[in-house]
């Protein structure tokens, strides 16, 4: 059928015009009164649209238009919400540097807005909430990612607990997203190839706020063949197969679509594997215009690029079968100029087995010369998964640092907390979110009224919560009665206790349930009265993660506790709010360490929900900085055997509830306030405000790795890449004469016994080959010798060219004795080149 298509939009009159402006902004979704003024538009179209602003503007009557035209209410309401976005736009930001090159941020979901749904959890989150706060901050960075027709699953629970998936369709012409266009009025298209047929992608813009985020669609008619149509399909979803082809557009089509829309991406960042191909676009880039070998070309970008990595275990990790990736890909070694088996190395722990499968995020790492975890311990967890990468160095020397996550706070505060904020905190708190310290003014806060905006807050989650369940009923057929039972589920007074997450098995969802009893006993307390709200999905293959929900259904229908624990289904944006910030107490129970990070409980926590989490992932930190932020469930232990982990961990978490979590809570002072409790809330709050903000994430980010990263950009872009070639050719040179240097002897004025403050001089002879000593760096590696006859806790010195002795080098050093107890020292090599960002490369480091 042949049938010509044209869009439609609302006719709004001249002073509801900046309605449409607003709609199309996503500073809306971290603006409650902006949100207001599409809720008094039209409330049952609001609900119908799935709080959709455009749809909202769209399903409202010509008639209602006008008659809100006349409303001065509404017109000098939004007549303010206009101004103050204004103000955003045009506000002193926290970056004063230029524009002009930007650090293009990949990410494959992207979780901003219930409006927008091309998210499925924690990594849409952080990746939503990276690129609110980079409006804040109005850094030099643009998002890039896919636009899923589908986007993820809705969930669907049966009356027996079991999960189904949902898959709508999403209608972006009723979204906060728009086509870009040239000049002409065409759209941008642009094109990858794939195992030899053209595929070909358009661009859509998502505003937010003063940042952009870019997203590729598949889903036209440009594309003859369904299967390129249906790439962009669905978020997580298809085969290995679909899987390589979003990730091949994702990485070297996102770069070309930056290129087709003028955007300069100097620097980029991997939120995860899912993107990295595109460092052979960025490489062939390079290699085209400047006529530069595959080595040159890496020596360009590698300074340039940075990788963030959220997988705690090795399984996690992204890998293709090497036929898949040939079949794709074998092309790109002529256009790089290397053979296949070095293609293929670049993606493997060990370079030259056959065996091996090919690995997103060891690509991502060879090419980058900034990684990092997302925690402190989830840092360490990586340096020691990805130590054969670095053979030669040392665990703490691995080059994956960490930025542990945060939140952004005006999204996930409850909007009557943040008026709360706001009137104590001042103008600050929101036209200078970097101003983290405001949040030490919590304690001028009264407890009476921070408790009674808990508490309103804790009634609205709980009348929610009624409203779902009894939606989920109808929708499974219950008869009126059980539906009028529901409306008697839970008390809008009780302690609340919420687990809300991916149900993965590692994440024990069902871990309160080991010991029924003693969980009962605390159930069925009519004195001190405890309720649980769970909620999240389980991804549709994983039969496991599904059972555990099933678990919580079976458990309360057996031991008739339906009032006291539900589960709500379809865990999103919109429920996520309710509960982080009506809880009492957030439940996080994963076996540690195989949370990276985690984001929930920081939302919870910037609420004054009380955390009572396993050491892992973010609350190691934040609960070892201060213990009274929360509760944490045992120590930081780890077992091998899973049965041992999960007895020990659930017997901490009844000793917690029983002896100290329920009794703090309902220990009242005369006037009925939970004096203690509250001040756990406070201390929670100014704390966690401090750490764990998305601003104090952004300004981690920018200082360790955008900042060095552009910076990098220009120096190696100088001069028709001077600093490149210089470098490409230095480690030409290196790779001829690196087995050629050899330590001849080394000796120190050192006694059995020294004085702390005492100096050791250190000698060495070094024949450097071909090398001139301004070529390598020699250093003294110190510090206390384990009984493994390792040095640990080291320190290092660089050791000075002081003469030459046919042939051979003569290096000395200084060096105070620091530190008490048996100590040692020896000394290495590594490149040293004034273009270098990092010296540790693999193959380059020779230990005496």
């Amino acid at each position: 059928m042949n049938i010509s298509t044209y869009t439609v939009k609302p006719k709004l009159p001249a002073s509801l015009k900046p309605l449409e402006e607003i709609a199309r902004n996503l500073w809306l979704s971290w603006n409650y009164d902006a949100i207001q003024l599409f809720m008094r538009l039209d409330e049952k179209a609001w609900a119908k649209s799935n709080q959709s602003p455009v749809k909202t503007l769209g399903m409202v009557s010509q008639k209602r238009l006008a008659e809100l035209e006349k409303d001065d209410s509404y017109v000098a309401s939004l007549r303010k919400v206009y101004e103050r976005f204004q103000r955003y736009k045009k506000m002193k930001p926290w970056y004063h540097g230029s524009h002009k090159d930007v650090v293009a941020y990949f990410s494959m979901e992207y979780g901003m807005d219930v409006s927008l749904p091309v998210y499925s959890g924690g990594l849409g989150m952080l990746s939503g909430d990276h690129m609110k706060t980079s409006s804040d901050l109005d850094l030099p960075l643009v998002g890039v990612g896919l636009l899923y027709k589908q986007g993820y699953f809705i969930q669907k629970v049966n009356t027996d607990g079991f999960q189904e998936e949902v898959y709508p369709v999403n209608d972006w012409y009723n979204m906060p997203v728009e086509l870009k266009k040239g000049r002409d009025g065409n759209p941008f298209f642009i094109s990858v190839d794939l195992a030899g047929r053209e595929c070909y992608a358009q661009i859509w813009e998502v505003r937010v706020g003063r940042a952009s985020l870019y997203l590729l669609d598949t889903n036209i008619d440009k594309n003859k063949d369904q299967d390129f149509k249906d790439i962009t399909a669905a978020l997580y979803g298809g085969d290995k197969e679909t899987r390589i082809r979003q990730e091949i557009l994702l990485g070297i089509g996102g770069i070309r679509a930056l290129r087709a829309l003028g955007i300069n991406p100097a620097a980029t960042h991997m939120n995860e594997g899912h993107a990295a191909f595109l460092i052979l676009e960025r490489a062939r880039e390079i290699i085209a215009e400047n006529n530069f070998s595959f080595d040159e070309a890496f020596e360009a970008i590698w300074p340039t690029n940075i990788f963030t990595t959220h997988t705690p275990v090795p399984a996690g990790n992204e890998r293709f079968d090497p036929d898949l990736l040939k079949k794709y890909l074998h092309s790109w070694t002529g256009v790089l100029g290397i053979s296949w088996e070095e293609f293929l190395g670049w993606g493997r722990e060990r370079r030259n087995d056959p065996k091996e499968s090919f690995c997103m995020t060891v690509l991502a790492l060879r090419f980058v010369a900034y990684a990092n975890g997302v925690s402190r311990l989830h840092g360490a967890v990586s340096r020691d998964m990805w130590q054969g990468l670095w053979p030669d160095l040392p665990l703490d020397e691995v080059p994956i640092s960490h930025v542990t996550n945060g939140v952004h706070p005006r999204t996930w505060i409850s909007s009557p907390l943040c008026e709360l904020l706001d009137r104590y905190f001042g103008p600050s708190f929101e036209e200078d979110p970097t101003n983290l310290k405001v949040w030490k003014r919590m304690e001028f806060i009264p407890d009476e009224e921070l408790w009674r905006t808990h508490e309103r807050r804790r009634e609205r989650m709980v009348g929610f919560a009624r409203s779902r369940l009894k939606d989920t009923l109808r929708r499974n057929g219950a008869s009126e009665t059980r539906i009028q039972k529901a409306e008697d589920a839970l008390s809008p007074s009780a302690l609340t206790i919420v687990f809300a997450r991916r149900f993965a098995t590692y994440k024990r969802g069902t871990l309160l349930f080991r010991d029924p009893m003693r969980l009962l006993k605390l159930l069925k307390n009519t004195e001190h009265p405890i309720q649980l709200i769970f909620a999240g999905k389980a991804h549709p293959a994983d039969m496991p993660g599904k059972n555990l929900i099933r678990e919580i259904f079976s458990f309360a229908k057996e031991h008739d506790v339906e009032d006291r624990i539900i589960f709500l289904e379809n865990y999103d944006m919109t429920m996520s709010r309710y509960l982080v910030s009506g809880a009492d107490v957030w439940l996080n129970t994963p076996r540690r360490p195989m949370e990276a990070s985690g984001t929930s409980g920081m939302k919870a926590s910037l609420n004054g929900v009380l955390n009572c989490s396993i050491r892992d992932g973010w609350w190691d930190e934040s609960y070892e900085a201060n213990h009274e932020v929360g509760w944490a469930i045992g120590g930081v232990e780890e077992y091998p055997d899973e049965n041992q982990q999960d007895e020990i961990a659930s017997k901490a978490l009844y000793n917690l509830l029983e002896r100290e979590i329920i009794p703090l809570f309902y220990q009242r002072s005369r006037n009925g306030l939970p004096r203690e409790w509250i001040k756990k809330m406070k201390t929670c709050m100014c704390e966690i405000g401090q750490s764990m903000s998305s601003q104090r994430m952004l300004i981690d980010y920018y200082n360790k790795f955008y900042s060095p990263a552009l910076k990098n950009y220009q120096r190696m872009t100088k001069d028709a890449y001077a600093a490149t070639k210089s470098l490409g050719s230095y480690f030409e040179k290196l790779k001829r004469c690196w087995d050629g240097i050899r330590i001849v002897s080394i000796d120190a004025n050192s006694k059995n016994t020294m004085q702390r403050g005492d100096f050791i001089t250190v000698n060495a002879w070094i024949d450097l080959g071909d090398l001139a000593t301004e070529e390598i760096l020699v250093e003294l590696y110190y510090g206390e010798r384990s009984h493994q006859n390792f040095i640990v806790n080291a320190h290092r010195a660089e050791m000075r060219s002081v003469g030459k002795e046919d042939g051979v080098c003569h290096y000395q050093v200084r060096v105070e004795c620091l530190d008490t107890g048996l100590q040692g020292h020896t000394l290495r090599i590594l490149p040293k080149h004034g273009a270098l960002a990092s010296p540790y490369r693999p193959g380059f480091i020779k230990w005496a």
